[in-house]
């Protein structure tokens, strides 16, 4: 399936791994690098893309948001085994308005709202009570009120200057088409696998 728009392509396949992908059809892998050059890469969940790029939310004070801070340039995967597909995202980072954010925490599960209050992301943890104790005492603030969004929780999306699309073939000669932005248009070429 090649088209003009990379976005069309990859919702058309995103469709096809929600009916065959059990668990988190939605999973990528995220590759950051720190200012110390040192790569990073952890499992996220797209939250929603449009045609601006690739959302996900997270713990804006967590590794990646600091890596994201430090270098904008990022990169995410997505890969259907049962599909024997993949997906490469590469662009810069840019945070979501407040008001995305806010709309999108809202639908969060209220559990997973106090979740987001109560984790110090990627920071040391010296033992699972002390979380815990943290739960319950944003559970008890907020009690029975709405649970607003972090100060420090947001989202980012990337913003892609490159989509490449993979499928596995016969004796590792595989189909890659890339697409590469040229202005407001793109640039598809197919690879060598």
């Amino acid at each position: 399936m090649t088209t003009r728009d990379p976005f069309e392509w990859f919702a058309a396949w995103l469709k096809d791994a929600e009916r065959s992908e059990s668990d988190n059809p939605t999973a990528a892998a995220i590759a950051t690098v720190g200012l110390e050059g040192r790569p990073s890469v952890r499992m996220i969940l797209l939250r929603g893309f449009d045609t601006r790029g690739f959302v996900f939310y997270t713990n804006l004070d967590s590794r990646k948001g600091q890596d994201i801070r430090q270098q904008s340039h990022t990169a995410l995967c997505f890969h259907w085994k049962s599909l024997a597909r993949q997906v490469r995202v590469e662009g810069s980072t840019e945070q979501v308005d407040d008001a995305e954010a806010d709309a999108y925490f809202a639908t969060r599960p209220r559990d997973s709202q106090i979740g987001a209050w109560a984790s110090k992301q990627s920071e040391v943890l010296a033992e699972r009570s002390i979380l815990d104790a943290r739960v319950a005492a944003f559970t008890q603030q907020f009690d029975t009120a709405p649970v607003p969004r972090p100060p420090f929780w947001s989202g980012y999306r990337v913003v892609p200057a490159a989509i490449e699309f993979w499928e596995e073939g016969s004796f590792r000669l595989h189909e890659r088409t890339s697409y590469v932005r040229t202005g407001m248009g793109w640039s598809i070429t197919k690879r060598y696998p």
